[in-house]
Order: C-alpha cells, then structure tokens, then sequence
C-alpha cells in the first residue's frame, strides 16, 4: 500500500500523482486542505507541505518528502517504466529542467497567479493584485516560448522519452490550465506536447479534481483543446 498526502491544485503534488500513474503504481490519496490541523502533515513532513508519500509496500514503511526525493525514490524503487534515461548526461538534463521548472517556474510564475487567484481566496486574502497578475502571466509567456523551443528539436522536453521533466513541467502547467491561464493558442509546440501527455493515462485523475466554489475552465478536461 502507498499513500501519498496531496492537495489537488498543489503543482508538487501533481508532479508526485504523474509520476506514481507512470510507474503504474497503485496507491491512495489522502487530501491535505488548507484548513486542517497542521499536525495531520507536520508529524510527516516537518516543513509541513505536500506531497508526502508512505510507502508501505515492503518489509518496513518508508515515509518521502517533496516531489523532486519522492520522483528520485520511484526510479530506484522500481526500475520498470523507468523516467530518468540511462545516459549520465541526458540524466543531467532531465534534472536539469526538473530544476527549471520546479524552482524557476514556479518562483517567476505559479507564485504569483497560484497565489493570487487560489491560495489568497483559501486563506481569505482578499482580490487578486493586478500588478502580480501582469508580472506573473508576463513570466508565463517567457516560459512557453522556452518551452516551444525546447520541442522544435525533441520529441519530449528531455530528449526522445517522456520524463521526470515533462512531469514537472506538466504539473505546473496543469494548475494553470485549470485556471484558463494558459495562452496555448500562442504556441502550438507547447500546446501539442502537452496535449500528448494530457491523452496518457496518467494524466486522467488529474482532470477529474474540481474545487468547492471554483470550477476548472470549460476546456480543462478536453483531450482536444
């Protein structure tokens, strides 16, 4: 049994989600709202964030924290469907982009329109910021012209295979496509990567979650968006 402790429109959690399904590993959902506790997740992860996954399938549970270890402990913990290539140096790659959009991305972009339009409202913050809106949507379109350039050249954002990268990417990009934020219209080469790994199987659960009082946008769903 494995369990991981999410929150749906939480892009870390989402990368975690995509890359169980990739593995084709079974495992539970326990969501972690904004209004619980803080001891339901703090006696797992001291930094009391999501995802956490406990993993209960061997002799002994092992217990992983964030999204990037818990993409790392799946690799080595199952060697089938692998989503780190063999070569040294791809793998350089592919972590490399991890990073890109993990701590670059998101600090350019899903910090600012996240926050605004969904984390403010949860914890009653108030309107969004315009201002913030402007900027982050400014980085976003940044980001997706660097995404069309990366796919002019590759069949996935690493190289020929679907990997740790494209997840992390993808899960950042999916919150934001909830939202109707994304621009796709503007880059077709980002819009048919993702759309390729929208139609996996993977990707299904993802497009079911809605929010209480917040629907996705009408083409969230729709594999031909």
């Amino acid at each position: 049994m494995r369990i991981l402790y999410h929150w749906p429109l939480d892009p870390f959690s989402r990368m975690a989600r995509l890359a169980l399904a990739e593995k084709r590993l079974t495992f539970k959902l326990s969501r972690v709202e904004h209004t619980d506790d803080p001891a339901k997740i703090l006696t797992l992860n001291p930094a009391g964030t999501t995802p956490v996954l406990r993993d209960e399938s061997g002799a002994e549970p092992i217990v992983v924290v964030e999204a990037r270890p818990i993409l790392e402990y799946l690799d080595e913990a199952r060697e089938a469907a692998p989503l780190l290539p063999a070569d040294i140096a791809a793998r350089a790659e592919v972590r490399r982009l991890v990073e890109w959009f993990s701590v670059k991305f998101h600090a350019e972009v899903n910090a600012y329109i996240l926050h605004e339009r969904l984390e403010k409202s949860l914890i009653g913050g108030g309107s969004p910021d315009a201002g913030l809106m402007r900027e982050g949507r400014s980085h976003l379109r940044w980001h997706m012209a660097h995404i069309n350039h990366l796919i002019e050249s590759r069949d996935w954002l690493a190289g020929t295979n679907l990997t740790q990268a494209d997840i992390a990417a993808a899960a950042q990009l999916s919150c934001l496509d909830y939202l109707g934020e994304v621009p796709w219209d503007e880059f077709a080469l980002a819009k048919s990567w993702y759309g390729r790994f929208k139609s996996r199987p993977s990707f299904r659960a993802l497009l079911t979650d809605v929010l209480p009082g917040m629907p996705p946008a009408k083409h969230y769903a729709d594999l031909d968006f």
